[in-house]
Parts: C-alpha cells; sequence; structure tokens
C-alpha cells in the first residue's frame, strides 16, 4: 500500500512550518488541503504560505481557482489522490497538510461521494429559506449528518437536505463505509497548551491586519462586487468583513469577530479530529514531542519499507 504522511490540527498550531521541514528532510512535496488557500488572490486571510517560507517545497492545490470558482470535498478529493499517484510513481511519500478535516479524511480513508452536487431546482427552491429553517429541516430529515454540519454552512446543509430528500440520506452513505484506510498512512497531529494558542491565534489575526488583511478585500470587491455570493468568502478570515464593508460593524469589531470565530472553530476542529481520526498528537510547543515526532515517523518509514 503506498505511503501517506498526514499533518493535521487545529487552525493557527503551525502545521504548515512542520509539513515544509518533513517534506524538506524527505525530499519530497506538500499536498495542500486547505479549502481557502486553494483560490488565488485569497493570501492574507487564509495564512498561505510565502515562497520564503516554502524554501523551494513544492505545494500542491494552491493558487489553483479563481475566487468566483466552486470547490468541493469531492474535488480535492480527486486532485489529491491524483497528485499523490504522481508522486508514489517518483518515489515519494506525500506530505499531505491540512487545513480542513474532511478533506485530510476523504482522501484517505473510502470515502465515496453519491448525489454529489445540488440540482439547480432543489437550490431555487430554497433561495427565501432561512439557514436555520434550513438546518431545523436537516435536523428532522437527518440528524446525523445534522450533527457534523455546522448550522451556518448552508451549502453542507442543501447538499445533506437534498441527498435525503433524493432517498439517499448523508448519514446511511457515511455508515455503509468501511472507513478503512486507501493508504498507508502515519498521522501528526499537532496541539499545543489551549492559552498558547488562544495568543497565538488572536497575534495571527492582529499580523494579517498590519499586513493589509482590509486593503486585500477591498480589491476584490474591486474586481468582484458581488464578491460576498462566492463560496470562496464563507471562510473565517473573509466571511467576517462583511459587515464592515456593509457599514454594520467596525474594524475593531470585525477583527475580534475573526478571533472569536477562529477560536470556536480551534474548539470544533478538535473534537472532530478526536472522534474522527486515530489518536497520535503531539505538542509543537515541547522539543521532546517534537523529537518524538521525528522518531515516530523515522520508525514508521523503515518498518514500512515495500
Amino acid at each position: 500500500m503506498d505511503k501517506v504522511i498526514m499533518v493535521i490540527g487545529p487552525t493557527g498550531v503551525g502545521k504548515s512550518d512542520v509539513g515544509i521541514r518533513l517534506a524538506k528532510k524527505l525530499g519530497t512535496e506538500i499536498i495542500s488541503a486547505d479549502s481557502i488557500q486553494v483560490y488565488r488572490k485569497l493570501n492574507i486571510g487564509s495564512a498561505k504560505v510565502t515562497e520564503d517560507e516554502a524554501d523551494g517545497v513544492v505545494q500542491h492545490l494552491i493558487d489553483i481557482l479563481d475566487p468566483d470558482e466552486n470547490y468541493s470535498v469531492c474535488d480535492f478529493q480527486r486532485m489529491s489522490r491524483k497528485i499523490a499517484a504522481e508522486l508514489h510513481a517518483e518515489k515519494k511519500v506525500p506530505v499531505v497538510v491540512g487545513g480542513t478535516g474532511l478533506y485530510t479524511k476523504a482522501m484517505v480513508y473510502d470515502y465515496a461521494f453519491e448525489n454529489e452536487g445540488e440540482p439547480d431546482v432543489f437550490i431555487s427552491s430554497k433561495k427565501e429559506v432561512s439557514s436555520e429553517e434550513l438546518y431545523r429541516e436537516l435536523l428532522s430529515a437527518d440528524p446525523k449528518a445534522a450533527e457534523s454540519i455546522h448550522p451556518n454552512n448552508r451549502k453542507r446543509v442543501l447538499r445533506a437536505l437534498w441527498m435525503a430528500n433524493a432517498g439517499t440520506r448523508k448519514s446511511d452513505v457515511i455508515e455503509a463505509q468501511k472507513h478503512e484506510l486507501v493508504y498507508d498512512t502515519f498521522f501528526i497531529e499537532l496541539t499545543m497548551p489551549k492559552d498558547a494558542l488562544t495568543d497565538r491565534i488572536n497575534r495571527r489575526v492582529d499580523k494579517m491586519a498590519e499586513a493589509g488583511l482590509k486593503e486585500e478585500i477591498e480589491g476584490l470587491i474591486r474586481e468582484y462586487p458581488d464578491l460576498w455570493n462566492f463560496q470562496s468568502m464563507a471562510g473565517i478570515g473573509y466571511k467576517e468583513w462583511k459587515g464592515y464593508f456593509e457599514g454594520t460593524l467596525t474594524l475593531d469589531e470585525t477583527l475580534e469577530l475573526i478571533k472569536k470565530n477562529t477560536r470556536r472553530f480551534v474548539k470544533r476542529q478538535y473534537t472532530w479530529f478526536r472522534h474522527q481520526m486515530p489518536q497520535n498528537w503531539y505538542d509543537v510547543t515541547n522539543p521532546d514531542d517534537l523529537a518524538r515526532m521525528e522518531d515516530d515517523l523515522k520508525r514508521w518509514m523503515n518498518d514500512h519499507e515495500k
């Protein structure tokens, strides 16, 4: 079975730094499992790695779409597995850095997608229905699927609702899968003490503001007047600016909202990873943990040589 190294963990913990260091050491390339970094021109708010930070490491699935294009977990699965196959053919072990939890799971597990997409007729019929009402519908139609979807994620709620209405509930599709790995996968789950991560998140948002995040979005608005209707704007760090540009939030309120939403998202990420992935955690603030991570990886590579 082909090998994959998976670097996962909450937002702001330092996954990119670890992924780049490992990729350089192993002479391989990175596959980004991030749902926002795929978009060109969304650089600051997505915490995209700069060319200097990448230090020569090739990163796939970054800057491949324009802001007005859509991207799904199904797209990611197809593209990431194709890239992995190409790297395996070159005798390289891909380092997947995520990112978006469902993306990482969809790549390395036997995750099958049925009824992909939402027919125009169904979407049109729900245009006037609020996100809150849609979520209540999903709670009734497929409560198990609703548990794993945030009420404000209208796209995912709509997809799960359509599947339920089409006769194949999302939760049933997931439960029918064997949840087996399709790659020999080494999981690296990064963490750090809660207070340290909170402080890091807050400082990261402040640095994004200093780096010109507001100006980045102003440029996007000039180029795309209907920007707030795009899927790319649903990510934390971008969606919070809608109120600012509509005059209902101040700059300070917007930045505080990004910090608050990021902290809440981190809590959901931890819950998701602990329920959905093997537990193999390393504290990035602990040098002994980082040394143990490299030792564990080396042992895995040696034990799993073909």
